[in-house]
């Protein structure tokens, strides 16, 4: 296994890995709505919050040679399910091609760290 910690990468709220790798597979930690620069600073409302996020995601992955296009599923934890739901899909299928959507899992939870409206972490697969 290999435990990355990408230079310039968003600021881990808890003792963390950004990734690990193992067997071709990368499962990238959940993303926070900050950013690298004010850790525990967040946008206001969700569509602000969940592009953050998918930015700091994609620090991530081009921090390992990655991208988008290498991830096989997401989960998506929202603190306002019902509210958010529906501004978090519109903004978060906007990085992806439409015939190529990961799976996900997309779940309504108590609470997150900095009380941030969403995470989401990744499952991806390094090509051959």
């Amino acid at each position: 296994m290999q435990f990355h910690m990408i230079s310039g990468g968003p600021k881990p709220v808890a003792p963390f890995s950004h990734a690990v790798e193992t067997d071709g597979f990368v499962f990238v930690t959940g993303q926070m709505p900050d950013t690298p620069a004010a850790p525990g600073v967040l946008p206001d409302g969700i569509v602000a919050q969940t592009r953050a996020v998918m930015e700091n995601l994609r620090v991530v992955l081009a921090g390992l040679d990655l991208g988008f296009e290498h991830i096989v599923m997401s989960r998506i934890y929202l603190t306002r399910f019902r509210e958010d739901y529906a501004a978090m899909n519109e903004t978060y299928r906007s990085y992806f091609r439409s015939n190529r959507l990961p799976a996900r899992t997309c779940v309504g939870v108590t609470g997150l760290a900095y009380d941030a409206l969403i995470e989401i972490d990744l499952v991806c697969r390094r090509p051959a």
